[in-house]
């Protein structure tokens, strides 16, 4: 279970709408074929995983790492590719929170005379397949904040100026995290000030840049932003408010953004309904880079899962703009610090919610 719970993490990031499964088949003590949901989340880890098996599958365990599916999507049932293989047991981490499945692809299995087991390795499976759980049970993505926050608690300089806070191994890391995220968010404020491309930029991995989206209520993003000229390379969503200007909507989907209007009350200050449309359009994992504002805003309305502050040794100064004002701090405190890591000079504190 280990080895398929590491082979569905090579999928993160790349596999949304569907969950990054990963499935391993092993038949007299050898893996005879092994398999992870593939770019675009098909085919699933468990055809792959049945498919460089053949007929060693007959006979075998298949351990994997979230309940088969029992329905008929744009592909045809795990489970009956599962019965048809003749595989004589399934060790299954999770029961899928799938209402479509919800422990119909065990149902099915078992009926077919295949033994079922459940829960070897629920605890990481969780962890692995948060976005997917939270999307099914809560219709959001599970979201991640990233800030980067000096010793004496600044963001930035006086002014938004752009300043390297952490390190180069730090920065890598982030990269990664990028990698394995279905989109990363920033409110327009970042935009305008610092022009990001918020890609990854890990040697070989350009292509598992993610979503890019911008909380943009009237449309500033400007056409000649890094963002807006790379948006046919990597995707950009800009979401807007029911008023913002159809002249500049127009002018950005001309270069490739696609335009979201939130047509909520608040527009992009719901954010509610601002993951909402992002779980709509099957978004599992988001990643929030934008700031002291957008960090604050979504702790505030309690839609932070996890937050990974990289703490520098690096002091700012009293001009600084504070990482966090009080409301913000007193809501991270709602999260539990479960893990602190030294990455070069910086450190890494992960909070989660419980």
């Amino acid at each position: 279970m280990n080895l398929a719970l590491a082979l569905g993490r090579r999928g993160l990031g790349r596999t949304w709408p569907n969950p990054a499964v990963g499935a391993v088949i092993v038949k007299d003590g050898v893996i005879v074929g092994r398999g992870w949901t593939q770019a675009g989340g098909r085919p699933h880890a468990e055809v792959e995983a049945l498919r460089r098996a053949g007929a060693a599958a007959r006979g075998a365990t298949l351990y994997v790492t979230l309940e088969p599916c029992s329905h008929h999507g744009r592909s045809p049932p795990c489970a009956d590719a599962i019965v048809a293989a003749g595989v004589a047991r399934v060790v299954s981490a999770l029961q899928d929170p799938n209402p479509e499945v919800a422990g119909r692809g065990h149902a099915r299995l078992r009926a077919a005379g295949i033994a079922v087991e459940i829960g070897v390795g629920a605890a990481q499976a969780r962890r692995d397949h948060a976005g997917h759980i939270r999307r099914m049970r809560a219709g959001r993505p599970y979201v991640a904040l990233k800030l980067a926050v000096s010793a004496d608690g600044k963001a930035a300089a006086a002014g938004r100026r752009p300043l390297p806070i952490t390190g180069e191994a730090a920065r890598q890391r982030v990269h990664l995290v990028r990698a394995h995220s279905d989109a990363i968010l920033i409110g327009i404020g970042t935009a305008l000030a610092d022009d990001p491309m918020l890609t990854c930029r890990l040697p070989g991995m350009s292509a598992y840049s993610p979503v890019r989206v911008v909380l943009d209520s009237t449309l500033r993003l400007p056409l000649g932003s890094r963002l807006v000229q790379s948006a046919r390379g990597v995707p950009v969503w800009a979401l807007a408010g029911p008023a913002a200007p159809r002249s500049a909507e127009e002018r950005l989907r001309l270069l490739g953004v696609e335009v979201c209007r939130i047509e909520a009350a608040g527009g992009c200050r719901d954010l509610a309904a601002v993951l909402k449309l992002l779980a709509a359009r099957g978004i599992t994992r988001l990643l929030l880079e934008g700031g002291p504002t957008v960090a604050a805003a979504f702790l505030a309305a309690d839609l932070v899962d996890a937050a990974m502050l990289y703490v520098s040794p690096k002091l700012i100064g009293a001009d600084g703009i504070d990482a966090f004002d009080r409301p913000a701090a007193a809501a991270l405190s709602r999260l539990t610090l479960a893990e602190t890591q030294q990455i070069g000079p910086d450190r890494l504190e992960i909070y989660q919610r419980e």
